[in-house]
């Protein structure tokens, strides 16, 4: 029993590792400004928290019945959820290089109030902050794999707890985000903004091959069987 606790911890610590690594969460936070700037300070925490509470619910969805899910009931592939991504990731990365500087400046929570075109914290909470921003495809896959190689139920919780953390770790870094956000000149909110700009779309365009590359040598090899 000790060596199968053993396994168990070793595929959690990998999982965690893995899911960090592959968030950046110095990237993320660069990515994350220009989209919560303009919200107030406890916006940004409810934000924060709703980040938490999504990432761990879709983690948990992955590692309990994603496989099913995907394969059994509707019969997709992670590399689509890759491509979905990309292509929502696109069209903010796109607007954030071409729009207007207005987006990238924080506002007074007041000033958030009056203005009904920029939304409320809820209408970025899910996309793109969570998706594709957070947590995608390539995520969600990870997971539903590790969870397909640990296969007990006891490696499953040790997951779980891995997958807890890390989205501990994405509503941390997004609070973080907003600190800087409201820290930082109007001058540094538009470079930080159209910078993060480029890096999404650099992010979208890999993620649009990496997944389309991928979905394509599937169907080919399908054909070819």
């Amino acid at each position: 029993m000790s060596g199968t606790n053993s396994f168990a911890v070793d595929d959690a610590v990998v999982l965690f590792i893995t899911l960090v690594a592959l968030y950046s969460p110095a990237a993320a936070l660069s990515s994350y400004l220009p989209i919560i700037a303009r919200f107030s300070a406890k916006d940004q925490l409810r934000l924060a928290i709703a980040l938490f509470v999504n990432v761990l619910v879709i983690a948990f969805v992955a590692i309990w019945i994603g496989e099913l899910l995907l394969e059994k009931v509707l019969g997709l592939s992670t590399d689509s959820l890759v491509v979905t991504g990309g292509i929502a990731l696109i069209f903010e990365g796109i607007h954030l290089m071409t729009g207007p500087e207005e987006q990238f400046i924080a506002k007074e929570p007041e000033e958030v109030q009056a203005d009904p075109e920029t939304g409320g914290w809820r209408s970025v909470a899910f996309m793109p902050i969570t998706f594709p921003l957070t947590i995608g495809g390539t995520t969600f896959g990870i997971l539903v794999a590790f969870r397909a190689d640990v296969g007990s139920v006891h490696g499953a919780i040790g997951l779980s707890v891995a997958a807890a953390l890390y989205a501990l770790v994405t509503g941390v870094t997004i609070y973080a985000a907003g600190h800087v956000a409201r820290r930082s000149s109007q001058k540094m909110q538009i470079v930080l903004g159209r910078l993060a700009g480029i890096l999404l779309t650099a992010i979208a365009v890999t993620l649009l091959i990496s997944g389309g590359t991928r979905m394509v040598h599937s169907v080919l090899q399908s054909l070819g069987n």
